[in-house]
């Protein structure tokens, strides 16, 4: 869970929080809120609509958890309760990020009597549908096009929810989900009826128009992601040929201090050949991409987050909005195409209040990014020539592939 410390200051003692959630956050070991925490559950637990710019990394996932999570222990159902009929309803364009969300939701409901679900696609609709059957729910936590299957199919019934929580709504925009969630928010209550938050890395027109269609008056929050890129990760470039690209990468990873490193590059066969390479030369590494089944994405966080896997390589969307404590560096193999998915990608980093590091590698086919990453930061970066160690051939490959394409 986001944890980076507000230079404020905010106590979450100095909310009205209900005392089971306050033991949550203490065990959790939170005791200060992030910026865009601090200045979202204010106007959050008082039952305003926000809409806020914020990118994965600043604790949104917290704020809006907690806003959802104080409600209901403030607002009992006396009455009888049906089975899928939830109060509260999250919408995440990832698998992953769902899963996390809803992780999140556990630790934070683990002194009291709140009911999670996770409908995410790519995993067993039967056994999404029992953990439904099991006993009321209270949220649900889901992936646009599996949770209209849901609803179509009257598992679910969207009439009570009171909370609405679209996380990533630029992402979800970018991906084509929009006609799926507009579906779904439409069996929800009136937003005169519900609450209705939406976060977003970017404020598009696009964006600003969806929230004033889905939330009531809502206030804008807004936190910069430049800051939190350059505030909590040591951040350099290493301007390298295509050719010395992966000796470079081992060697990185092979330095004592890379105990846990994200490695990202632009497409699918490219992630998969680097997880490849890196295996055969006896790396414990992992691989993350829309091409892999499911329980087998599970699997590897988990071996991740369980210092099992050194070294995890993603594509962007995969990796996105994964909340993993103690990645001590990224590196960006292939600068990505988009200004904010640098700023995504670093973000992997410096939580917790540790200083992360990130490393692109900047080479004769993309370092014409550069500039917009810069301008994106408002800072300029580090360009450096690398050490000639560094550059020293791998190794032989020692292991048989791992990582074949499909």
């Amino acid at each position: 869970m986001d944890s980076e410390v507000s230079p404020q200051q905010i106590s979450f003692d100095s909310f009205d929080l209900q005392q089971p959630l306050r033991d949550a956050i203490s065990k959790l070991g939170f005791k200060y809120c992030t910026p865009i925490q601090a200045e979202s559950l204010v106007h959050t637990l008082v039952g305003h609509d926000v809409t806020g710019k914020a990118q994965t990394g600043t604790g949104k996932t917290a704020a809006f958890l907690i806003t959802i999570i104080n409600d209901l222990l403030c607002n009992p159902i006396q009455e009888e309760r049906f089975l899928g009929e939830p109060r509260a309803l999250i919408i995440a364009p990832t698998r992953e990020l769902a899963i996390q969300i809803a992780s999140d939701a556990q630790l934070l409901t683990a002194f009291c009597d709140l009911h999670t679900v996770t409908l995410v696609g790519g995993e067993d609709y039967q056994k999404q549908t029992k953990a439904l059957d099991k006993k009321p729910v209270d949220i649900v936590v889901a992936t646009p096009g599996r949770l209209l299957d849901f609803v179509q199919n009257d598992n679910l019934y969207l009439g009570l929810v009171e909370l609405l929580v679209l996380d990533e709504a630029d992402r979800m925009l970018d991906m084509g989900f929009i006609p799926q969630v507009r579906a779904v928010v439409a069996r929800t209550p009136k937003k005169e009826c519900r609450q209705t938050l939406l976060f977003s890395a970017t404020f598009t027109p696009e964006i600003i128009e969806l929230g004033s269609r889905w939330a009531m008056d809502p206030i804008m929050v807004e936190i910069e992601p430049e800051q939190v890129a350059a505030e909590a990760v040591d951040q350099k470039v290493f301007l390298v040929t295509t050719a010395d690209k992966y000796n470079l990468l081992y060697n990185l990873i092979s330095e004592p201090a890379a105990e846990r490193v994200m490695v990202f590059s632009n497409r699918r066969d490219q992630v998969r050949k680097l997880a490849d390479n890196l295996y055969r030369n006896n790396v414990n590494c992992g691989l993350l991409s829309g091409e892999i089944a499911q329980n087998k994405r599970v699997k590897t966080l988990e071996d991740f987050k369980s210092g099992k896997l050194q070294v995890l390589v993603a594509t962007d969307v995969a990796g996105r909005g994964l909340h993993i404590d103690d990645v001590t560096h990224v590196i960006n193999y292939s600068l990505p195409e988009e200004a904010d998915d640098y700023v995504h990608r670093i973000g992997r980093t410096g939580r917790a209040g540790a200083i992360g590091t990130s490393i692109s590698f900047a080479c004769e086919e993309d370092s014409f990014m550069l500039p917009a990453i810069e301008a994106k930061l408002g800072m300029k970066l580090d360009c450096l020539h690398p050490m000639e160690h560094l550059l020293a051939k791998a190794p032989p490959f020692e292991r048989p592939s791992r990582f074949k394409a499909p």
